[in-house]
């Protein structure tokens, strides 16, 4: 994700782009010169500031110009760039593009990640722009919202006639034509759009390939929805609420745990299915143990035989093959075995370890070669292993961190290369599939281990410097020694 360009590199910003906190914050300056926004019961401290600083705060609750602080040399102007840019990066702001000559707002853009600012690239008249297949607007409560997978902001249309543009997008224009059919004051809408990936350039309106590509070959393997899903169903590339949040506990009440019979004879198995209920198969008696821990033996953690002989039981290669062409023109296509079952044999998933505790092994996160039976490190960052670990713990609602996580990333085009319309459904049942074996494994081994629903697909990017749609996080699973008073559910 880009992070704000240096302030010797800076561009000037569109004298009518302005930034403003929402409605239900509240800047206040306490008596030492300490700026805290205060919203929803909650306080975020913004460091301390001149009391003309303090004072000029207050015009965000209207909107600021950047231009009126981002380019100023002045020592105030200074102090509210840095004001506004952490403002920024705690997700409390939001840009307001007006028109240059009436005062009315054009769009209102909702940042979705903390390192967005607002960019407008230089744009020529010779350009040709059109609009991203990722690109689309829907209807929020009583606005009207430009979103898109790939882009770190919303756009919030407030001018209906930005809705005609958008629609003369969708075929390849100049912006010279554009500025008389859209009847544009200015190029600073076309330059934000292009800059979240809203639109994107290309060399002739009759370019095919770079309308698929979006000058990214691997956006070629995604569907719209798709994408669209694996962005909205994690954490990372929004700004919605996010897991058990009870949204609807006071509008439907709660299904109950076990659907109520259909009417009808009923067939009793109990007197045919054979012997005693407690009299089980071994297989079957490892399925009813298995459980989730949450709270881990940091005494006696986990050692590197005991997850060597995980791996090897329920993640390695067990033997490769070429498949021949069934058909004529049928490809012939490279395939490897391992212990779990997945989705036309594709097994795309890749498994990335976080060690915090581990006997024999460093902290770090590793790389599990699957063929090769190895670990290997990819050199994350330490605050990045930490953030992992503190986002589990807290996914669990455990005591501590726990002493593995392994995230559990896609390679999307192993099969989305093959298969349309279902490629992410398949790899979400492939993830279910490897959960399962993973419980299965900790429990005949004696450890413990917790599935995870949520990830964080901007963090996984920082740590491998891998594109978000190229290969990413799409499960989590703890694996540790449970602590002897751990608690034991699902």
């Amino acid at each position: 994700m880009r992070t704000p360009a240096p302030r010797s590199k800076r561009q000037a910003a569109p004298a009518n782009l302005s930034a403003r906190v929402g409605d239900h914050i509240i800047l206040e300056a306490e008596l030492d010169g300490r700026i805290v926004a205060r919203f929803g019961g909650h306080s975020v401290g913004l460091g301390a500031f001149s009391p003309e600083a303090a004072r000029l705060a207050q015009d965000l609750h209207k909107g600021l110009p950047l231009a009126s602080f981002t380019s100023a040399r002045r020592n105030v102007a200074r102090e509210i760039d840095l004001l506004v840019r952490r403002l920024a990066r705690c997700g409390l702001l939001e840009y307001r593009l007006g028109h240059a000559r009436k005062r009315e707002e054009q769009v209102v853009i909702e940042p979705q990640v903390p390192e967005y600012w607002p960019r407008t690239p230089r744009l020529r008249a010779s350009d040709v722009l059109v609009l991203s297949r990722f690109a689309y607007t829907r209807r929020r409560g009583n606005d009207m919202v430009l979103e898109s997978p790939l882009a770190p902001a919303l756009f919030r249309i407030c001018n209906p006639r930005i809705a005609g543009l958008l629609a003369l997008l969708s075929t390849p224009r100049q912006v010279n034509a554009l500025r008389r059919q859209a009847g544009l004051s200015g190029d600073e809408l076309l330059a934000l759009l292009l800059d979240c990936r809203m639109l994107f350039k290309i060399e002739t309106a009759g370019d095919d390939a770079a309308r698929r590509s979006e000058g990214d070959d691997n956006l070629v393997l995604w569907d719209f929805h798709d994408l669209l899903f694996h962005a909205r169903s994690t954490e990372g590339r929004h700004a919605n609420p996010l897991g058990g949040v009870y949204p609807y506990a006071g509008t439907i009440p709660a299904l109950p745990a076990v659907r109520p019979c259909w009417p009808g004879n009923k067939i009793e198995l109990s007197s045919v299915s054979g012997g005693d209920s407690r009299d089980i198969s071994p297989f079957a008696a490892l399925l009813r143990n298995r459980h989730s821990t949450r709270d881990f033996d940091d005494a006696r953690p986990i050692t590197l035989a005991e997850l060597a002989r995980f791996l090897d039981g329920a993640a390695r290669v067990l033997s490769r093959w070429k498949s021949g062409p069934a058909a004529a023109g049928d490809p012939v296509v490279d395939y490897a075995v391992r212990p779990y079952p997945s989705a036309g044999a594709s097994h795309e998933l890749e498994l990335y370890l976080a060690i915090h505790r581990c006997d024999g092994l460093e902290r770090g996160v590793y790389h599990y070669d699957a063929d090769g039976h190895a670990l290997v490190s990819i050199g994350a960052a330490l605050h990045d292993l930490e953030a992992l670990l503190t986002g589990a713990q807290l996914s669990m609602g455990a005591s501590a961190a726990p002493q593995i996580v392994i995230l559990i990333a896609a390679r999307f085009g192993r099969i989305s290369w093959k298969y349309s319309s279902i490629a992410y459904a398949l790899i979400l049942k492939n993830v279910g599939v490897l959960l399962q074996t993973f419980y299965l494994m900790a429990t005949d081994m004696g450890l413990g281990g917790c599935a995870i629903g949520s990830v964080n697909v901007d963090l996984f990017a920082r740590m491998t410097g891998i594109e978000l749609h190229v290969e990413g996080p799409v499960g989590q699973f703890v694996i540790g020694r449970g602590a002897p008073s751990s608690f034991a559910d699902d």
